[in-house]
């Protein structure tokens, strides 16, 4: 079986480096004329089947735009990860997960085993209660071949007070990223792309150089938000990236789904927001 490192890097390939981040937030719901509600919801994520399956690198449904809705909005999440696995596009759920022992092994289980309901090809995680607490997703993962993003440099401005802090030698984002390159180690000695990957913003300026990571030699697929609404082009991806530019994965939202509901459009945003 692929792992998902390879099926993402066959889908960027195939169908360039953009992640469209399904977040079908009230305010949107109300722009296509849907009802804000379970129902809107489901239509909401239909036509973005329809638009994007089989279409883009991947897409991102951000969980708790679903949660909101209770047990009805999670039945439209499991539905809308079944249509695009079935249309073989990568999905990233956003849930940001990261807790400890069994309770890591749990939200593992719910999110990367093989039959779970919300089963996805990968999800985000947050590692800030240690590297190592994400330990049993990371094992699941290599078990289920599915995937993991985990926060490193994000784009929010209050993320420097953490991400930056530096203990003993290093910078606490510089440590998330050097767990991520040991845990894509048997992946770059094969040649292929790690299935761990890194939450990087395109908005963090010259971070990445000034805590001095080398996100090349992580061998890691790089989510990037902050491309299209939040400002971000090419230039800047270049700026931050740097060798590691093939393995970004732009992650737009707003400015593709902003020109929503008819498909045709949406399909068109797309297409003129793909990094490379």
């Amino acid at each position: 079986m692929a792992t998902f490192g390879e099926r993402l890097r066959a889908s960027m390939d195939a169908h360039g480096a953009l992640c469209v981040g399904i977040d079908p937030h009230p305010q949107l719901l109300q722009q296509w004329d849907l009802t804000v509600d379970a129902d809107g919801l489901a239509r909401f994520t239909e036509i973005c089947v329809e638009a994007f399956a089989g279409r883009v690198g991947a897409v991102k449904p951000q969980s708790a735009f679903f949660e909101e809705y209770g047990s009805a909005g999670i039945a439209v999440l499991e539905n809308t990860i079944r249509a695009f696995r079935d249309a073989g596009t990568p999905l990233i759920l956003d849930v940001k997960r990261g807790d400890i022992g069994s309770t890591m092994a749990g939200y593992a289980r719910a999110y990367l085993a093989d039959g779970a309901p919300l089963a996805s090809d990968a999800i985000t995680a947050s590692p800030y209660l240690g590297f190592g607490s994400l330990t049993p997703a990371l094992d699941q993962a290599r078990e289920s071949g599915r995937g993991l993003f985990v926060l490193a440099l994000t784009s929010n401005p209050e993320g420097f007070e953490v991400q930056h802090a530096v203990r003993g030698d290093r910078s606490v984002a510089a440590g998330v990223v050097a767990g991520v390159t040991e845990a894509n180690v048997e992946a770059s000695a094969r040649g292929i792309l790690g299935s761990i990957g890194l939450v990087v913003g395109a908005t963090v300026g010259t971070a990445v150089q000034d805590l001095g990571i080398d996100l090349a030699a992580a061998n890691a697929p790089i989510l990037a938000p902050g491309f299209g609404a939040q400002g971000a082009g090419p230039e800047d991806a270049r700026r931050v990236f740097g060798a590691a530019i093939p393995n970004v994965l732009a992650s737009s939202s707003r400015e593709v789904l902003g020109v929503g509901p008819r498909v045709a459009d949406l399909r068109g945003a797309a297409d003129s927001a793909r990094l490379h």
